[in-house]
Parts: structure tokens; sequence; C-alpha cells
């Protein structure tokens, strides 16, 4: 396990020594071996979802050529956000490990825990979400509902 934070910390401090975003890093591993690899770059890519977890998910998929990461494991320097958790869950990764919590990240200026409040019904004011009608995206789901099946 040691060696997966190894290179995760390596990572995340090039990254930081290059610019190219926050003290973040994180790898992907199956059966023993990494599989993706990936430091924030939310600077260089101008992109905010571009957090190492991210990174690490996506060159992993690419690798395997493939979304489904079932039987991988991610190790990261931190707790991931709930976009990252979001994204662990949606390539179906069923265990995380991680060191620095979002209480740590917090006091230098990293806003993960105000997401995890709001997710908690604590910080409403952060965002409004208004649902709307609309016939055509209604067809839109049922369309490709009924072409799956």
């Amino acid at each position: 396990m040691q060696e997966y934070f190894d290179k995760a910390i390596e990572l995340a401090k090039e990254g930081v020594k290059n610019l190219e975003g926050g003290p973040f890093g994180a790898v992907v591993v199956k059966n023993n071996q990494i599989i993706g690899y990936g430091n924030n770059k939310v600077l260089k890519e101008k992109d905010p979802t571009a957090h190492a977890e991210i990174v690490a998910i996506r060159d992993a998929c690419k690798r395997l050529n493939t979304y489904d990461l079932t039987h991988c494991v991610i190790y990261s320097t931190s707790e991931p956000c709930p976009m990252c958790l979001s994204a662990i869950i949606w390539a179906n990764i069923k265990e995380i490990y991680f060191v620095t919590n979002r209480k740590e990240v917090a006091k230098i200026g990293f806003r993960d825990d105000m997401i995890y409040n709001y997710l908690e019904n604590k910080e409403k004011d952060i965002l409004e979400i208004h649902q709307i009608q609309n016939k055509k995206c209604q067809e839109l789901l049922e369309s490709y509902n009924n072409e799956l099946y």
C-alpha cells in the first residue's frame, strides 16, 4: 500500500511544482498494479473537474479501454470531494484509501467541506436547483428506454 501512496504523493508534488493544480495525487490499482495515474490539473487544463482522482480514473479507463473499473482500488492523498466520490462510484470502484481529510484541506483553502455541507442540507444558499417540465426531454428518455428494451 505504501508504494501506491508514494506514487500518489510524487504525482501531487510534481503537479504543484509544474503549477498544474493543488497538492493532490491519486492512483488506480488493479491486481496490485498501478493502471491509472493522476494529479490535480485544474490550473493546467483550466478544468474544475480535473481533480487527481478523476484524472487517474480517466487514465485507467483509457489504458483498459473500458468505463468499468470493477475490481480496482483507488489511493488518494486526500479524501475525495463529492464530485470525485461520484466518479469513483460511477466507475464501479468499491474501495478508496486516503490520508488527509476534508477538514484538513479546508484549512488550506479548498472548499470540499462546503459541498459536503450542501449535500447534508446545511448550506442550501450556495446553489438554486429548479426542476421544470419539458415534454421533449421526457420523450428523449422514453425513446432511449424503448430502443434499449
